[in-house]
């Protein structure tokens, strides 16, 4: 018991016997020391003491798919930062590969007694996946905020980057520098984020042939293998639908002898770290990560103090920043 106390009180920079009088129900505590000591038997691991459990712990789950894609870190760090200046402490959850999935992160929260909980790319975006455990949430009354296209019908509100606005600018971008041979490399078959890409793409080239269009998994591995596939079909500009994809491209084209963009353009999507440190530096389609992070923070913020959000999806614009990795067409 006095090593808890001790653990406690040094994690939120308060006395020991600051720590006893919160666990004892005692008065004389300010809301936000109480508030920060509860925070912290949880993020320590300790049980609540009964009378003190009924309460919604400020926790916030933040679920990710993974972390070796860029642009995840970067909005965990934007929702991190928000939600700690609301005084709530995020419960960074990533799922591996074979290991921990997104509904047993959401079993492990619920344990905890989460105050709300942020999906940033998560099932919910793809059609054939497992959902009952967003069910299980809504169920619950647990608030929830979905950042990027979710698929319908699952009730939450919703943040996203405008990837019809995307793929048109991208498009028209390699279009005005001469490609009329241009492809696209997007996620699986019931992605939402890629559907609606591809369904921007159609509107704007209503004769894009099936083969111009190459579906891989989101890993620079993935980009390469599907770019291949496209190269070996005459496409001169290639959209990616991540900047991972975008630089498996670049390397397929230079395994076949190509030069990017001498004789092939390539376009990411996101604006990760470090894409302006590539070679060459690639041009791509950047999220507005910081407005959608906060704007997400907020609908959860709102939801926790007893708001009714209405469930609809909040779009966000992206930009073309054009750097090295697209240029004039090659001419035959």
């Amino acid at each position: 018991m006095t090593r808890r106390l001790a653990q406690v009180a040094k994690k939120v920079g308060v006395s020991e016997a600051t720590v006893s009088r919160v666990l004892n129900g005692k008065p004389g505590v300010s809301d936000s020391t109480r508030q920060a000591v509860l925070s912290a038997l949880d993020v320590l691991g300790y049980e609540r003491p009964t009378q003190l459990r009924g309460v919604r712990a400020r926790l916030v789950g933040l679920v990710l798919p993974e972390l070796q894609n860029p642009i995840f870190p970067a909005f965990a760090e934007v929702i991190g930062g928000a939600l700690a200046q609301l005084g709530l402490t995020p419960v960074l959850c990533t799922q591996t590969k074979g290991g921990v999935s997104e509904a047993d992160y959401v079993e492990l929260l619920l344990q905890q007694q989460v105050s709300g909980v942020v999906f940033a790319g998560g099932l919910y975006a793809q059609a054939d996946a497992p959902h009952d455990h967003y069910r299980q949430l809504a169920d619950r009354n647990i608030p929830v905020v979905l950042v990027n296209a979710a698929i319908e019908h699952l009730g939450f509100p919703c943040v996203s980057c405008d990837d019809a606005v995307a793929v048109e600018q991208a498009w028209r971008h390699l279009d005005s520098l001469g490609h009329e041979r241009i492809g696209l490399v997007l996620g699986p078959g019931d992605h939402m984020p890629s559907g609606r890409k591809l369904a921007a793409a159609r509107a704007l080239a209503p004769d894009l042939p099936d083969e111009h269009v190459a579906r891989a998994m989101f890993s620079l591995e993935g980009g390469q293998a599907a770019a291949t596939r496209l190269l070996d079909r005459g496409v001169t500009g290639i959209i990616c639908a991540s900047d991972p994809l975008a630089l498996g491209a670049v390397r397929a084209a230079r395994r076949k002898g190509l030069s990017v963009p001498g004789e092939v353009s390539v376009v990411g999507y996101d604006d990760s770290a470090f894409m302006n440190c590539t070679e060459p530096p690639l041009t791509t389609v950047r999220q507005p990560i910081e407005a959608m992070g906060r704007a997400a923070v907020e609908l959860l913020n709102a939801q926790i103090g007893g708001s009714s959000v209405t469930a609809e999806e909040l779009l966000f614009e992206p930009e073309l920043v054009v750097r090295g990795s697209t240029a004039q067409a090659p001419r035959h």
